[in-house]
This record gives C-alpha cells, sequence and structure tokens, in this order.
C-alpha cells in the first residue's frame, strides 16, 4: 500500500487548473499521498478540467475548485477563507500560479527591459510577485496559530532570473524567491517553514513557449515535482525552512540526508549577504 504522510492535511495550490502544469502533477502527488486540496486557478475551464482527473485518483471529496485571481488581495483572502471553511482546515500554501510575457521571451521574441510595457510589467509582477505575497499573508496566520504550516514556493532557475529577455519573468520569481527566504527566518520557532521548489530547467508545461524550439524530449516532465512537494508539505520536513531544492536532482534512491544535500540549496543567495558596512542588528 502507497505510503499516506499527508493524510489529515489541507493544502492550497494556486495555478493549479493547467492541464499540463507543475500545479496538475504536485495536487495529484498531495491528494495521493493522503491530502486534501483547494485548487486555485484564474481558468474556470481548466480548473474543472484538471480536478476531474484528480477526483478520478482520490475520490469526489479530495478536491475543492475555487476560482481566484492570487493578484487581487480580496480574492486570495477569500480563496484561504473558503479553503478553510470548506475542507476544515489549512496546513500547506503552494505558490504555483505563474505568466510570462504575453509574447513569450527569446528567439525573435526577446525583448529588451526597455521593450517591455508599464502594463506587462505590472501583470506579470502582480501575478508572479504580489500573488505569493498576499496568499503566505491570508495564510500564515492560521498556520501559526496552530503551529504548524508549509509555505512552497514555486520561483525559476537563477539563471532564468537574469537571463536576457526573461524581463519581467525573471525579476518577479527572483523577488518571490527573496520573500521565501524572509518569510523563512521571520517563521523560525512558529511550527511554519518555507522553502522554495522548482523543476530545474526547461519544462513542459503551457509556461514554455513554443517559439524556443526545444524538443519535446529534453524538456524536465511536470511530474518531477511530486517527490520533493510531497516530502516538504509532511511532517518529515519540519527542520528544513528557507532552503530551494532543484526537483531535477531530487533522487529518492538515496537516504534523506543525501537527497537534500544533492537537490538543496539556501535560497535567495545568503552567501552574497553580510556585505553591508553597517550590517543588520
Amino acid at each position: 500500500m502507497q505510503p499516506r504522510p499527508l493524510t489529515g492535511k489541507v493544502a492550497i495550490v494556486t495555478g493549479a487548473g493547467s492541464p499540463i502544469g507543475l500545479g496538475r502533477a504536485m495536487t495529484l502527488a498531495l491528494v495521493q499521498a493522503g491530502a486534501r486540496v483547494a485548487m486555485l486557478d484564474v481558468n474556470k475551464e481548466w480548473l474543472e478540467e484538471t480536478a476531474s482527473d484528480v477526483r478520478e485518483v482520490g475520490g469526489d471529496n479530495s478536491v475543492l475548485t475555487l476560482v481566484c485571481d492570487v493578484a487581487d488581495h480580496g480574492s486570495a483572502e477569500r480563496a484561504v477563507r473558503d479553503t478553510i471553511a470548506g475542507l476544515g482546515g489549512l496546513h500547506i500554501l503552494i505558490n504555483n500560479a505563474g505568466i510570462v510575457n504575453p509574447s513569450g521571451y527569446g528567439g525573435d521574441n526577446k525583448p529588451n527591459f526597455w521593450d517591455v510595457t508599464p502594463r506587462t510589467w505590472s501583470e506579470i509582477m502582480a501575478v508572479n510577485s504580489s500573488g505569493p505575497f498576499y496568499m503566505a499573508k491570508a495564510s500564515v496566520g492560521h498556520m501559526i496559530d496552530q503551529k504548524w504550516g508549509r509555505i512552497i514556493g514555486v520561483t525559476t532557475s537563477v539563471d532564468s532570473m537574469y537571463h536576457e529577455g526573461m524581463c519581467p519573468y525573471g525579476p518577479s520569481k527572483a523577488c518571490h524567491e527573496a520573500l521565501v527566504a524572509l518569510m523563512a527566518r521571520e517563521l523560525k520557532d512558529t511550527g511554519v517553514t518555507a522553502n522554495v521548489l522548482i523543476p530545474g530547467g526547461a519544462t513542459d508545461t503551457n509556461m514554455l513557449p513554443p517559439e524556443l524550439g526545444y524538443s519535446k524530449a529534453t524538456l524536465i516532465r511536470p511530474e518531477v515535482m511530486q517527490g520533493p512537494v510531497v516530502w516538504l508539505a509532511s511532517d518529515d520536513s519540519h527542520s528544513t525552512n528557507g532552503l530551494r531544492f532543484i526537483a531535477h536532482h531530487w533522487d529518492e534512491s538515496l537516504p534523506i540526508k543525501q537527497r537534500i544535500e544533492k537537490a538543496g540549496a539556501p535560497a535567495a543567495w545568503p552567501q552574497l549577504g553580510n556585505q553591508s558596512i553597517n550590517p543588520w542588528p
């Protein structure tokens, strides 16, 4: 019988609707591990389609679907309230929702930062940077009160954060990762942890524009997120806080200590810190 380490836990996964997305893969893994999941997305059609697939695995009561725009703080707050009311609690928040430049990036569509319109900048920063903040802010009080919680942020590879043509997607994900690192420090000793999980490279999802020309055979599969996300969401990860994990390097054949060493590193580049003339007290 498959282990179910998340039995009794309730999770929120944002950006869960895409039929080939990271959110779908992580939702399936959480449900298979025993959790019930509130699936959030702005695309109602995708959301219901993916939820139907998940219910075939976990049963009718395994998921709750909520149309939510994480870029709107009121919508985020309602989603958290509806999750607690509908599923009876909240233990795990996975900030996965994200959008890319409308025209794609790379190839012939590669924009310079000065080509990015103020509207595009604002829209992408709102989803990718403000969204994780709104969701975490709405969720964390409940988690602190129960002295247990897991916040997992899906950012991106570091080189993607400053690669040419990646504005504003790259900077927005860098902001998200810095937020996770800050949250991890402020949540120390509360029973709530904050960590980053990324696939590790170009992944076969709707986020990847076809004009980049990747061979499908070379792309990382979304399912690579499943093993590490279940572990990060579980009781077993209680001492893991403020790290970033590359899912592609997560090797379940290794003992957990070696697995963490192989796939993990501190979030948000603390090795570059402590450079201030007047360091923080």
